[in-house]
């Protein structure tokens, strides 16, 4: 692994911890100004017009807030992360992350669980020396 993709596993890595601890302000380190988030229905939605933007295009206090509510009012199960493929460009300034997720949340209030299971895309792009999330498609069952 050559050290920008290391930078890579690093940010990947990043977000897993924050979501590992629930570090709201962690998780926000990650994001790009200009990140949108696209979601599909479910897991077995590859036709993106099936895709929603539930978050709109980051935005600190909006983002914070409704990541916070998450922790608020679910546990965390289990998060389990692996990394399939690291790409760069050749001009070093953009790179994807392919990541198999399985999270698993419980609310709190009544033990109802919420899985997010799938392969995402992660794109990156390098901002001076940083790289931030600037697009991930949401989780797609690929197996």
């Amino acid at each position: 692994m050559n050290s920008t993709e290391k930078q890579i596993k690093d940010i990947v890595d990043r977000e897993t911890k924050a979501w590992d601890t629930q570090d709201v302000e962690l998780l926000l380190t990650i994001f790009h100004p200009d990140m949108v988030w696209p979601w599909p229905k479910d897991s077995k939605s590859h036709n993106p017009v099936d895709w929603v933007l539930e978050f709109g295009k980051y935005n600190y206090d909006r983002w914070k807030k409704r990541w916070q509510y998450l922790f608020d009012m679910y546990s965390l199960v289990h998060n389990n992360r692996d990394i399939i493929k690291i790409s760069v460009s050749d001009e070093q300034d953009g790179a994807f992350a392919v990541v198999d997720v399985d999270t698993l949340w419980r609310r709190k209030s009544d033990g109802e669980e919420f899985h997010w299971k799938g392969r995402a895309c992660k794109v990156y792009t390098k901002v001076s020396d940083v790289w931030k999330l600037i697009m991930h498609t949401g989780l797609l069952e690929y197996l």
